[in-house]
């Protein structure tokens, strides 16, 4: 039973990191969205499309981060379940043996 609260400690903290991460590409994605439309009237077109391809990358990671996030709290939520329905066995077990 150890080995399975660690891990799913191990799982909270990579889901808090990969939200961590999730937002601050966010944060980057609405930079760059900022950036291009202030910069879509400037006859500049080399830094506008390099800010498109780092829109491009940053859309890419999010939906990386999204994927892998849907993931981990899948194993999660499985974890928390499988801890639950351990608690109610040692419950009911505990409950038969004092009566």
């Amino acid at each position: 039973p150890t080995w399975k609260w660690r891990e799913q400690l191990q799982t909270c903290q990579q889901i808090d990191g990969l939200e961590e991460k999730l937002a601050l590409c966010r944060q980057n994605m609405e930079e760059v969205d900022f950036k291009l439309r202030r910069e879509e009237l400037s006859p500049e077109k080399r830094y506008w499309k390099s800010l498109e391809r780092e829109k491009t990358l940053l859309m890419t990671k999010a939906e990386s981060y999204e994927k892998e996030l849907r993931i981990l709290r899948k194993e999660n939520r499985k974890n928390a379940a499988l801890t639950m329905a351990l608690m109610l066995l040692i419950t009911v077990i505990y409950v038969c043996w004092t009566m």
